[in-house]
């Protein structure tokens, strides 16, 4: 089967995707850190919660100009989470959900920037 040819606006799109799937992979090591360090000492875990505050916050500034679906309201929702107080195991399991729910996002966004543009509706004589 041929593959269709992709415009040069879908190759920009895609590549720009590609950065923030990158930025997810990274989130979700610092996530499988955090979870790996749940016993360590309070400092640790202050410091990997910063990191992953200031992650996602560039991550969420980057898809608001990008404009690429709901990944800036998952971004944005992972860094609240990542700063706020509260139990260790909540904050771990609500990271680990909205690195999926990103990676799903991604998933979807990369479909729809492959799908072939709409061809232009003809013009009707009057």
């Amino acid at each position: 089967m041929a593959q269709q040819k992709l415009t040069a606006e879908q190759m920009r799109r895609i590549e720009e995707i590609e950065e923030f799937r990158h930025a997810a992979e990274h989130l979700m090591h610092l996530v499988k850190e955090l979870e790996s360090n749940r016993a360590g000492q309070t400092r640790t875990i202050q410091q990997l919660s910063e990191k992953i505050v200031n992650a996602s916050s560039q991550m969420r500034q980057r898809a608001l100009t990008a404009n690429i679906g709901t990944i800036a309201d998952v971004a944005g929702t992972m860094s609240v989470m990542a700063g706020r107080g509260g139990g260790i195991n909540m904050k771990i399991r609500a990271l680990s959900d909205a690195v999926n729910s990103l990676n799903m996002q991604l998933e979807a966004a990369i479909k729809h920037a492959m799908a072939p543009p709409e061809p232009p509706e003809p013009r009707k004589k009057s």
